[in-house]
């Protein structure tokens, strides 16, 4: 099957009030970035988070409902007794309930990971409708403006790129994939940033699944 072209104008749309969220329903935006800073206490949870210095993760396939709020049961327990941790939890059910009704969605995976090295090193797009990503300490992830990479070079473990673009700790990115309908070929690029021995970053993961 032939896949639709992509959008003559691709673009980005940043914004410091969550309404930005909503740009990535539009035709040709392949980013919505929410520009927001950390509440105080979600901050200083997840910099004890990346102290303790302990591998940890959380991975669920959620059903949900844009009319009920996201339960989430025993999300990280092994942190549940850090100062903050009540806020984390109500930040990650904002942002499933806030992902939830943008799309209508009736299933999200959910994958929040501590992480010690790039998970995704090279420049890729994501074979996937639509991303939600944040990193809650560390760094962010990096991105690349539409012309700054040859698309068909993206295997190539050392392709050439410039100006690369990198999302702040507190962002809230929505990325839209190649299975985006009308997106083909239109996936953000983007990768893991390079992370230097002993730093570490806590990223949160939504996908729509259905």
């Amino acid at each position: 099957m032939k896949a639709a072209p992509r959008p003559v104008d691709i673009r980005q749309a940043f914004g410091e009030s969550p309404q930005v969220m909503t740009e990535i329903l539009q035709d040709g935006v392949n980013l919505a970035v929410w520009q927001r800073r950390l509440p105080a206490q979600v901050e200083d949870f997840a910099a004890l988070l990346l102290n303790l210095g302990q591998p940890m993760s959380d991975e669920r396939v959620m059903e949900v409902d844009e009319r009920e709020p996201p339960v989430l049961h025993r999300l990280l327990p092994e942190a549940a007794d850090l100062h903050g941790y009540e806020g984390f939890v109500a930040d990650v059910s904002w942002l499933v309930a806030a992902y939830t009704c943008l799309l209508g969605a009736r299933r999200v995976g959910l994958r929040l990971r501590l992480l010690d090295g790039a998970m995704c090193p090279r420049f890729h797009v994501d074979h996937v409708p639509l991303r939600l990503l944040t990193t809650y300490a560390g760094a962010g992830s990096e991105w690349l403006e539409e012309g700054d990479i040859d698309r068909s070079r993206l295997q190539l473990a050392e392709a050439p790129v410039d100006n690369i673009r990198r999302l702040q700790a507190g962002d809230v990115a929505l990325l839209k994939g190649e299975k985006w309908l009308g997106n083909e070929g239109a996936g953000l690029v983007h990768r893991s940033p390079p992370t230097p021995p002993g730093e570490k970053r806590l990223l949160l993961s939504l996908d729509w699944l259905g």
